[in-house]
């Protein structure tokens, strides 16, 4: 059987980033943490020496209008720093319009309680999720 690496998307932010993966045969998407902005590519480093990376999937965003949304200059940023770290693993860019809002609505479908509606890290975590799950919905 084909050895198949995770993929992983990264909801980025400029205060945190939320990371989401999936298991090693791609089909399942999960949230696995949040971590400082600041400290995102040390922890990408880390994790893509302990687990086998295929492909890290980085939301875009949008305005409704279509225009790159104003983080878009840090995102480019962070994804020519994560080139030069990890040159082996490509990234693909992913529409993210809709993924915050669905990550609230999620956490309210899932009756999360308004205190963890309010945890950002949270949120930032399920939105790495969704990224995922519609780049895998789509493939």
């Amino acid at each position: 059987m084909l050895s198949m690496g995770r993929l992983l998307a990264i909801d980025y932010g400029s205060k945190r980033c939320g990371i989401a993966v999936t298991d090693e045969m791609q089909i399942i998407a999960s949230g696995l943490t949040t971590v400082d902005t600041k400290n995102g590519i040390t922890f990408l480093k880390t994790y893509c020496k302990d687990e086998s990376v295929d492909l890290f999937l980085i939301g875009l965003p949008k305005q409704m209008n279509n225009q790159p949304s104003e983080s878009e200059p840090l995102i480019l940023k962070f994804i020519k720093i994560l080139n030069k770290e990890i040159p082996h693993i490509p990234v693909i860019r992913v529409d993210e319009r809709f993924t915050s809002k669905m990550a609230f609505q999620t956490m309210i479908d899932s009756g999360l309680k308004k205190k963890q509606r309010q945890n950002k890290a949270l949120v930032d975590e399920i939105s790495a999720t969704l990224i995922l799950q519609s780049y895998l919905h789509n493939k």
